[in-house]
């Protein structure tokens, strides 16, 4: 094996964390998501209190960095308590050929596809954004477009 991928020096020091980068979308949150943020800043905060390691400090100032960034770039969105159209906040009940979902469409910190929180910018979500009750959106997902039909729009209070 070539030399010039072996470590030379055992205490040679650590590369610092890399930088997260965020979307160039703008940071919509809900009230959940807002509090979600100003938890997250909570907890790094008090594993920084309890004085950890150099390595896991340098990872949680990051981390501090990036969290207090977005909350200060965030913009809420209240929920609108009779949404018409599928929109930011809102939640909707789609049907994709057999299967019937129930989606919550939420800014980017919040999502969590495994619980149906979908991101306003994810594909699902900007081809349902706008589309009522009945309608029937076009998505394109791997190189085919798919038919989505809109069974329910309603308020995604928090």
């Amino acid at each position: 094996m070539s030399r010039a991928f072996v470590r030379e020096v055992d205490d040679a020091p650590e590369m610092p964390p890399a930088e997260r980068t965020a979307s160039g979308a703008a940071n919509l949150v809900t009230p959940r998501g807002a509090r979600l943020i100003d938890e997250t800043i909570e907890g790094i905060e008090a594993a920084l209190a309890a004085r950890p390691d150099a390595t896991r400090e340098a990872a949680l100032r990051r981390d501090l960095r990036d969290w207090t960034l977005r909350r200060s770039t965030a913009r809420l969105v209240e929920h609108d308590p009779a949404p018409a159209a599928v929109g930011f906040g809102t939640r909707v009940t789609i049907r994709r050929g057999i299967l019937m979902s129930d989606l919550w469409i939420v800014g980017e910190d919040e999502a969590d596809p495994a619980r149906n929180r979908i991101a306003w910018t994810a594909p699902l979500a900007r081809a349902l954004c706008g589309a009522v009750k009945g309608d029937i959106v076009e998505l394109e997902a791997g190189g085919r477009i798919e038919e989505i039909r809109v069974l329910a729009v309603r308020s995604g209070d928090s």
